[in-house]
């Protein structure tokens, strides 16, 4: 019996502050790599345009998010911008036992509880090529209001700072190159994405001054 029959299947970690691209990415890298899932989050926020129940999140009311805290059902949870987002436990424990590999877009909060509880977890940090950049995408979305996006740029240099927690960084400065560079982490040709690399250090230490 071939022993791939018992591979457990490996999670991939994404994070990136608001404005990174990073959900852009996430959707490229799942059309050029079909052997992965995407792990739906529960949410309590409103959906936006063209997102869909049980395709982009789970939209769960507060009441019900809070029950499921309590009952012990997510993986990690975090409170981002008022609104809760958690991962299921069960659905991914399931997954990785059958040997499917998930991919995972949470926060730096939701990533540092994975990391705890399955430190087994392949975690991406994404990074943006400046802070303009990161402003200029946030605005150029037309969804949010200028306090929203005021409140997003505030809380990025705090998500920007917690880079170093992450095993793996990808700055996405070019988009396709950036996507090239998860597809070799996924492929399992990562060493040249560690987080700890010198050329990394000093560019991020110039995006968190």
């Amino acid at each position: 019996m071939s022993s791939d029959l018992h591979r457990r299947g490996r999670l991939f970690v994404l994070a990136a502050p608001s404005g990174t691209g990073k959900t852009s990415l996430v959707r490229a890298l799942m059309e050029r790599a079909p052997s992965l899932a995407f792990s739906i989050s529960h949410t309590t926020r409103k959906p936006r345009p063209n997102e869909i129940d049980g395709r982009d999140y789970h939209f769960t009311d507060r009441s019900r998010f809070e029950s499921m805290i309590a009952q012990g059902e997510f993986l990690e949870h975090a409170e981002v911008f008022d609104n809760l987002y958690g991962t299921g436990r069960r659905n991914v424990e399931a997954a990785l036992e059958a040997g499917r590999d998930l991919l995972l877009e949470i926060d730096w909060q939701g990533a540092a509880q994975v990391r705890e509880r399955l430190p087994e977890a392949i975690d991406i940090f994404i990074l943006p090529p400046s802070r303009e950049a990161l402003e200029q995408r946030l605005r150029g979305r037309g969804t949010d209001a200028e306090d929203v996006i005021r409140r997003r740029l505030k809380d990025s240099v705090t998500e920007l700072s917690r880079w170093h927690e992450f095993r793996y960084v990808v700055v996405n400065e070019h988009f396709d190159r950036a996507l090239a560079d998860l597809q070799h982490i996924v492929a399992g040709d990562a060493s040249g994405y560690l987080s700890d690399r010198p050329d990394v250090r000093a560019f991020a230490a110039g995006l968190v001054d």
